[in-house]
């Protein structure tokens, strides 16, 4: 079963977190800059003068797919434990599980579209 694993960071934990799941041996990982608001709902600022609620904060997105459940938990836990400030806004991680993975170039399926090969 591959798994695929999602997290949303504070964008100054980026480098802590990819520094995380590379110690691991994670081979690939997407990022994403995105825009998302949770509890805190957002943050004050001050524009022109004025203080101006903004509802969105910026975030980092990271998507990884994994080979097992045992390589869910390894994952979670170097995400979990780079992106860790303890204060509201330190994001979330989902799992999915993943029905098909298909390499573009070689055709392969399954385990080997997600493997290193070369």
């Amino acid at each position: 079963m591959m798994i695929k694993v999602e997290a949303y960071v504070r964008e100054d934990k980026f480098e802590d977190v990819k520094a995380a799941l590379n110690a691991i041996g994670v081979n690939g990982l997407t990022v994403s800059q995105v825009m998302g608001c949770g509890i805190q709902r957002g943050y004050k600022e001050i524009v022109r003068g004025m203080q101006v609620d903004m509802q969105m904060k910026p975030k980092i997105k990271f998507e990884i797919v994994v080979s097992s459940e045992e390589w869910e938990v390894k994952t979670i836990e170097a995400i979990e434990k780079a992106a860790y400030t303890g204060e509201p806004g330190d994001g979330k991680i989902f799992t999915y599980e993943i029905r098909h993975a298909q390499k573009i170039r070689t055709k392969e399926t399954g385990y080997d579209a997600i493997q290193a090969t070369e």
